[in-house]
């Protein structure tokens, strides 16, 4: 099976060094960039399953190489490092798109863990299409835009995934723990509060359309209900 190939932007000469000498010993690729001015071209040139990048660089930041990135390919992971830990600059990783924002330091272990289940998530979605219909909506899974209402919503990532599980298994009971496992990685209480977060969310996008509702069956999942008439 071929190793995934990592896009790495570190400007630490010395860190940079050691993260690339871990990630290939876990069997990864890795290309390598320490100048975040050269990132974009660099990327351009390569083929690549997931990205790294660090937030504070010389010349470009993270976030902006990271909007760069998504022109090229929208649906590449994108994961953030960084010293930053205050909460405007956590939104503000995940507003750019970012997958993960991870602050340093941080535990290898714990980065490749979070690599293996972005990396799983997105085989997970390979096999699916690209459009669907629900009720009134029409959701670009790929996009990750969901139009047809009274203004077309862009999605966060886990947002485009749930919906996207939701509707591949439209009147079907989707049950928490591979919900959970599928899109979070783990099945623990903090992603499970997070998945019912999105979940309300998604709700209150889909309620303009009164044949739509994500039915919540207690202990054991949900159901994205359509029905072919208003109730």
């Amino acid at each position: 099976m071929k190793s995934a190939k990592i896009f790495l932007v570190e400007d630490d000469l010395s860190f940079g060094s050691v993260l690339k000498s871990y990630l290939e010993l876990n069997d990864y690729q890795v290309d390598w960039i320490d100048d975040g001015k050269y990132a974009v071209d660099h990327f351009r040139k390569g083929t690549f399953d997931i990205c790294i990048l660090d937030v504070m660089l010389p010349h470009v930041d993270g976030f902006t190489i990271a909007g760069e990135i998504r022109k090229i390919n929208n649906t590449i992971p994108v994961v953030f490092l960084t010293a930053k830990k205050l909460k405007e600059d956590v939104l503000k990783g995940y507003g750019a798109g970012g997958d993960d924002y991870i602050t340093k330091p941080f535990d290898t272990e714990i980065l490749i863990a979070k690599i293996r289940a972005i990396l799983a998530r997105r085989e997970f979605q390979s096999g699916t299409r690209d459009i669907y219909e629900i009720g009134k909506f029409v959701f670009n899974a790929r996009l990750r835009i969901l139009s047809g209402g009274e203004e077309e919503k862009k999605l966060s990532p886990k947002e485009a995934q749930l919906l996207e599980l939701l509707a591949l298994n439209p009147n079907e009971l989707i049950s928490r723990e591979m919900a959970l496992k599928k899109i979070w990685g783990s099945d623990d209480y903090f992603t499970a509060r997070s998945m019912d977060v999105y979940i309300t969310k998604l709700r209150k996008f889909l309620s303009e359309d009164p044949r739509l509702n994500i039915k919540n069956i207690h202990g054991a999942g949900f159901q994205l209900i359509v029905r072919e008439d208003p109730a």
